[in-house]
Parts: C-alpha cells; sequence; structure tokens
C-alpha cells in the first residue's frame, strides 16, 4: 500500500510539473471569427467569456473577467501588444486603477480576494479585416506583479 501512495505522489509531481502552460480556451468560434486565450501567468490561470461573437465584429462586446488576486491592487497598469500576421503593430500602457482615482470597481482589492468583472469594453475598432492577430495583455500592479496576464489570439476569415 505505502508503495502505491509513493508511485501515485511521484506520478503527481511529474504530471504537473511536465505542464508549463495553461490550457486554450475558446472565447469564440463561428465561420469567420475565432478568437482563444491563455494565461501567460506562470502561476495562475483566469476565466474569460464574451457574450457573442457577433459583438466582436462592431468594437464593442460585454466581457466577464474573474480571478483570484495573489497581489493587491493600489494601482493597476496594463500593457498591450498587438502582432498583426506575424508583425509588431502596437505597443499600448495606460494606468487602470489610481490610488485616489479608482475607475473600477476592483481597484483597492487586497491579496485573496475574488474579482469579478462585467461590463463593456470597447475594442477600438469598427471592422476587423482580415487576419491573424496575436495580443498579449497584461495587467500589472504598483510593484509590477502580474495580476492577471494572456495571450490572445483572433483570426478572421
Amino acid at each position: 500500500m505505502k508503495a502505491f501512495q509513493v508511485a501515485s505522489l511521484i506520478l503527481l509531481l511529474i504530471y504537473t510539473t511536465a505542464s508549463n502552460r495553461w490550457p486554450l480556451h475558446t472565447i469564440c468560434k463561428n465561420d469567420r471569427l475565432e478568437i482563444y486565450y491563455r494565461s501567460c501567468d506562470p502561476m495562475q490561470d483566469f476565466a474569460l467569456s464574451v457574450d457573442s461573437c457577433a459583438g466582436v465584429a462592431t468594437g464593442q462586446v460585454n466581457i466577464r473577467l474573474a480571478t483570484m488576486l495573489r497581489h493587491s491592487i493600489r494601482e493597476l497598469s496594463v500593457d498591450v501588444s498587438l502582432d498583426i500576421n506575424g508583425k509588431s503593430v502596437l505597443v499600448y500602457s495606460a494606468n487602470i486603477c489610481e490610488p485616489n482615482h479608482p475607475r473600477l470597481t476592483f481597484c483597492g482589492k487586497r491579496r485573496g480576494e475574488h474579482v469579478y468583472y462585467e461590463g463593456p469594453v470597447a475594442l477600438g475598432f469598427q471592422d476587423i479585416p482580415q487576419g491573424d492577430f496575436a495580443a498579449k495583455v497584461e495587467f500589472f500592479n504598483e510593484a509590477h506583479h502580474t495580476i492577471v496576464c494572456a495571450n490572445i489570439t483572433l483570426k478572421h476569415r
């Protein structure tokens, strides 16, 4: 019996350390549009969904995002980089939460608390051109600890 427990523990350790990537999640998939994401934070995955693929094509979507905080959020910033058909075309940075000017309900949340955001997000474009897009979106706090990190792939035919 003891040998079985030891073997089970060894297999569990091998399996969990051999997988260093989070699963690929499907956000949206239809005949012309596919959107996937994978957490690029090696310590934590998160949940993300959109109401419909149709909203993505209009440039305004309602999203739901949920995660458990490993670090407190006094200040929150976002960095976005975008590649189109393998070429880097955009790098964007913005402050989302500032100490005296919180813009979102989860600004000021502490480590261990659950963050849930549901609401509209403007994508900044009206029509999606055809092609393959890859974006890296990273939210981080004032100490530059990762809060949420995502590699997003969009394919439009």
